[in-house]
């Protein structure tokens, strides 16, 4: 019953268009489907009031013949507190919009251009659609999710690398393709979707609201500019003490890890190795596994009695260890860059921010598929 709301829905504002153009049958028809699909009060009201009107004959024909200032001005509008209330406050193009989105089967439909679009041709239907589903501007049932929808497509299409990746695998998930899970885990991705039938393994990086506000310079123009600004500047203090307290708290396993060599280092003798090399340890070894050199001191030939094998195996271990702390580093470093860009509605920092390499991540990944 729930799913025939929107349908019963477009029946009532038929019926209020009817009513306005002196139509009643047809208002009562569509009003009658309305009750059927999905029982509201708007409907039994101007049921209520069709029934109740004296220029409605009793045997079901239609109103007497136009006056002749109708005929001059056209059929005269019913405005009452009846219909007013009950009219909806978004046009048809504004619903039909919605449901346009709403039943694409991939990013590239939402946005109406080719799998070969540019990334200009991306951004100017972006910008073209965006305009008509903004909540602010439409009312219409499902707009904010439609609006979503619209904001993930073109954050991911115009997005090099997700792009690339919806391309191979993103498209066989989406819309009606719920039966393609095992191969979207098989790939890494979500096997949820939305309620658009979008692979949810497949989300912009910023929100629809950040996205049109980068577009469009911080929404619509001359339009509750002061509160937005207000906003704003609420959710950059919010952002900037949650980013100063993740930052703390990603550190302090570093800070406590330093802290426990340094009290390690009066307890215990000097290492069989080290993965730099200095003048203590200037011979430099290679592991026979993953062939990863470390340095031992001129003596270890002579000193060292223990298991080369398992000598290695440690080397291999702290070699790992230490690509995965530098690893973590370089992505908190470039995940702070993206939310100050996201912040301050920077695109150019935003980009700059998406380009910063992480070396230690290549690294620790090329060793660990080895």
């Amino acid at each position: 019953m729930e799913g025939n709301k929107d349908e019963a829905q477009r029946c009532i504002d038929l019926a209020v268009q009817s009513l306005a153009e002196g139509k009643t049958d047809k208002a009562e028809k569509f009003l009658i489907k309305a009750e059927k699909l999905y029982p509201s009060e708007n409907a039994k009201k101007l049921l209520a009031q069709i029934k109740s009107t004296p220029n409605q004959a009793t045997n079901g024909k239609s109103r007497p013949a136009a006056t002749n200032e109708e005929k001059n001005t056209g059929p005269r509008k019913r405005v009452n507190s009846d219909s007013r209330s009950s009219a909806a406050d978004y046009t048809t193009d504004q619903l039909e919009a919605v449901r346009k989105i709403k039943k694409c089967k991939d990013y590239y439909e939402v946005l109406g251009v080719s799998k070969t679009a540019t990334d200009s041709e991306i951004k100017k239907a972006y910008k073209k659609l965006a305009l008509q589903l903004h909540p602010d501007k439409n009312k219409a049932p499902g707009a904010v999710d439609a609006f979503k929808a619209l904001g993930n497509a073109a954050g991911v299409l115009t997005d090099a690398e997700k792009r690339k990746n919806y391309d191979l695998y993103g498209i066989n998930e989406s819309h009606g393709g719920h039966g393609n899970n095992s191969a979207a885990n098989h790939h890494g991705h979500g096997q949820y979707y939305n309620e658009y039938g979008f692979s949810r393994g497949f989300q912009a990086d910023i929100s629809a609201e950040e996205l049109f506000n980068m577009f469009f310079n911080g929404g619509f123009p001359q339009q509750n500019v002061y509160m937005r600004q207000q906003r704003r500047r609420h959710q950059a203090r919010e952002e900037r003490d949650g980013n100063n307290s993740s930052a703390l708290i990603n550190l302090l396993p570093i800070l406590l890890l330093i802290g426990l060599s340094m009290m390690s280092s009066f307890f215990i003798s000097d290492p069989m190795y080290s993965l730099t090399p200095s003048h203590k340890y200037s011979v430099k070894r290679e592991t026979n596994g993953l062939k990863i050199p470390y340095y031992v001191k001129d003596n270890f030939y002579s000193e060292y009695q223990g298991s080369v094998a398992r000598l290695e195996e440690s080397v291999e271990e702290d070699f790992v260890n230490h690509l995965k702390h530098s690893c973590s580093r370089e992505r908190n470093y470039r995940d702070s860059m993206l939310a100050k860009a996201r912040t301050f509605g920077d695109r150019d920092l935003y980009r700059k921010a998406q380009n910063i390499n992480t070396p230690s991540c290549e690294n620790l990944q090329k060793y660990l598929t080895t």
